[in-house]
Parts: structure tokens; C-alpha cells; sequence
């Protein structure tokens, strides 16, 4: 059992989820409710966007910081078009050719310019988040129509279309990885790039895909985060990124490519969203969230490092140990022909002296 949570980090992390809830839920009775789970599963839809498109890139070995000022962009460009009198379908569709070009950009600066990825989204970071201010003077975008907002009320069965909306990009992006020969090419290219060149796969039309793919799926995070909070500030999306990223390591993801889940993004960011609703739960004061949040994050992290540390040296032992037990009783009187040395019948089981 031991060594199961030590190997399957998703496992790992539900098993650290539902322990955290259960203790909240001592503390604090009336958490551990299904209004309480809608909370957190709502709360959860913008960051679980924004982690799915960063999975896509970090497969490919690279790095995505610029999700946050996708996130912002895109929404900016929502609520611009909505307040200028374009139907809901139109702004949308805006919304996700914005998210889509912007990944696009970050794409073609890593695959044709060369640039390494953390470098060339710290650039496009500070870029979109410009183009961003200078489209709304520096100003929020409020009064936002109900059409927008109607997406995050939540329905008959106590989900809404945002919901909806992200649980199927999870299924969609989980089966494409997992299941299409092109979706299993992100695992090829962040494993190794060169092999992956060399058996004829597309590794820049692979690496471009993952930063559209994640352009639109933060486009689509500003559309929820726009729909649940009615107006979009001027500083919307930032930091999420860093979030994102540590949802991504949370869940297993590997930073050096070619490893993770979708479910393992989806058990990571609950379990970040999780505290936060919990430190709400709690009436902690807000300022303590970010130092709480961070501090759990590195216990989880240290605390699972070390078990799985501990359970590969206990494996290493084992299998040392039946390495060199020596021969079976059924074998002490056989003699090994496979050896000139012992073609007469020695045992070769014989210590071998010194200098032989």
C-alpha cells in the first residue's frame, strides 16, 4: 500500500485532500457539506482552466508564465465588445481568437526565434498585460451585461455552464493526450526532443499547439472569471501563472517534460482551491491565505518527496538483498559449464582468493 501512494502522486495527493477536509471538517462542523464541495468545485474553474493549458506546455518541456496576461487580455477584449453592443457569441469567439493568438505568438517565439520559453513568456507577459492597460486606459470594465453573468448562476442540478464547460475541456484534453496519436506526441517531444525528430514527429508543430491550446484555455479562464465577478479589474489574472504551475506540480506534472495527468490537475487544483475555502471557512484573516496556502504547499511537496525517497531506497534494499543472497540450494551442487574456469566440476560457488 505503502509503495502504491508511493508511486501514483495522484493517489498521494487525494488521500492528503480528503485528510484535510476531514480535519476542517472536525474543527469547523457544517464544511463538510455539498454546498461547500459547489464552492470549491466553482472556485476552482478559473485556476483548473489556466493548469490545464500550462500541463499542455510543460509536457513539451517548455514553460508558460504569460497565462495570467492571456487570462487578462482576453477578458478585457469580452467585456470591450459586450459593452459596445456585439452579442454574446461574437465577444466570446473574440475572446478565444485573442487567447488562441496570443499562444500562438508565445509559440512561434520559442519554435522559430529560438527563444527559450520562460524567457520569451516573461517578455509576452509584461506584453499582453500592456496591450491590456493601454485598450482600457487603465480603467475596469464594469456593468457587464446579465447574459455574461447568467453563465456562472448555477442550474437545476447545481452546476452551471461554466462548469460544464471546463469538465468537458478536461475529458477533451484527457482523451486527446491519452488516446489520439498527435495527443501522444506531447509526451514524445517533452521526453526527448531529438529522438522525437528523428521518428518523424513534428516537434514544432507540437510545441505551437501546446501554447494555442493553452492561450485558449486561459482565454476561456477570463470568460469564467469575467461571468462569475460581473466587472474585470485591471490587474485580472495576475500571478495566477505561479498558481497554475504549482497545481501542475501538485499533480504530478514533471517541470522537465513528459509526465502528468489530467486528473492529476484536476486533484491538484482542488486541493488549492480546497485551503482557500478553508481559511474562508475559518475566518482567518485574508492577508494570512497567501502565507497558509504557500506553507502547505511546500509541507505537501517536502513530505512526499521524502516518503518516496524513503519507499525507492526500501525497494533498493530488497532487490540488493535477492541480488546477492547467493545460489539456491538446488543449484550448490550443479556445476557451471557455461564457465572454462569450471568445466571440471569446482563448485562456483568457490570465494575467489585474493589476486585470482
Amino acid at each position: 500500500m505503502l509503495d502504491f501512494f508511493a508511486r501514483n502522486r495522484v493517489a498521494t495527493l487525494c488521500a492528503v485532500t480528503v485528510l484535510a477536509f476531514l480535519l476542517i471538517g472536525a474543527v469547523a462542523p457544517g464544511y463538510l457539506s455539498l454546498s461547500t464541495a459547489s464552492v470549491v468545485m466553482s472556485n476552482s474553474l478559473v485556476l483548473m482552466s489556466v493548469a490545464l493549458g500550462t500541463m499542455l506546455v510543460i509536457l513539451t518541456r517548455n514553460i508558460d508564465v504569460s497565462s495570467g496576461s492571456v487570462l487578462g487580455l482576453s477578458a478585457v477584449v469580452l467585456g470591450l465588445m459586450l459593452n459596445d453592443g456585439h452579442s454574446l457569441g461574437v465577444a466570446i469567439i473574440a475572446c478565444l481568437v485573442t487567447g488562441a493568438v496570443a499562444g500562438l505568438i508565445n509559440g512561434l517565439l520559442v519554435t522559430m526565434l529560438n527563444v527559450p520559453s520562460i524567457i520569451a513568456t516573461l517578455g509576452t507577459l509584461g506584453l499582453f498585460r500592456g496591450v491590456m492597460l493601454i485598450l482600457t486606459g487603465g480603467n475596469w470594465i464594469e456593468e457587464l451585461p446579465q447574459s455574461l453573468k447568467g453563465l456562472a448562476i448555477n442550474g437545476p442540478l447545481g452546476i452551471s455552464i461554466l462548469t460544464v464547460v471546463v469538465v468537458v475541456a478536461l475529458v477533451v484534453v484527457g482523451f486527446c493526450v491519452r488516446q489520439t496519436r498527435f495527443g501522444r506526441y506531447f509526451y514524445a517531444v517533452g521526453d526527448n526532443r531529438e529522438a522525437s525528430r528523428h521518428l518523424g514527429i513534428p516537434v514544432k508543430l507540437v510545441q505551437i499547439a501546446a501554447f494555442v491550446a493553452a492561450g485558449i484555455l486561459a482565454a476561456i479562464a477570463g470568460m469564467i472569471f469575467a461571468a462569475q465577478i460581473g466587472f474585470i479589474p485591471n490587474q485580472a489574472g495576475n500571478g495566477l501563472e505561479l498558481k497554475a504551475i504549482a497545481a501542475n506540480v501538485l499533480g504530478g506534472v514533471s517541470l522537465l517534460g513528459g509526465t502528468g495527468t489530467v486528473p492529476g490537475i484536476f486533484v491538484g487544483v482542488i486541493f488549492l482551491t480546497s485551503i482557500d475555502s478553508a481559511l474562508v471557512f475559518l475566518k482567518i484573516p485574508a492577508f494570512w491565505n497567501d502565507f497558509i496556502a504557500g506553507a502547505v504547499l511546500l509541507l505537501v511537496l517536502l513530505l512526499d518527496g521524502r516518503v518516496r525517497m524513503a519507499v525507492d531506497r526500501a525497494i533498493r534494499a530488497k532487490r540488493y538483498a535477492v541480488h546477492h543472497h547467493g545460489p539456491s540450494p538446488t543449484n550448490i551442487d550443479q556445476p557451471d559449464t557455461s564457465n572454462p574456469s569450471n568445466r571440471d566440476g569446482a563448485s562456483a560457488s568457490r570465494p575467489q582468493e585474493a589476486g585470482e
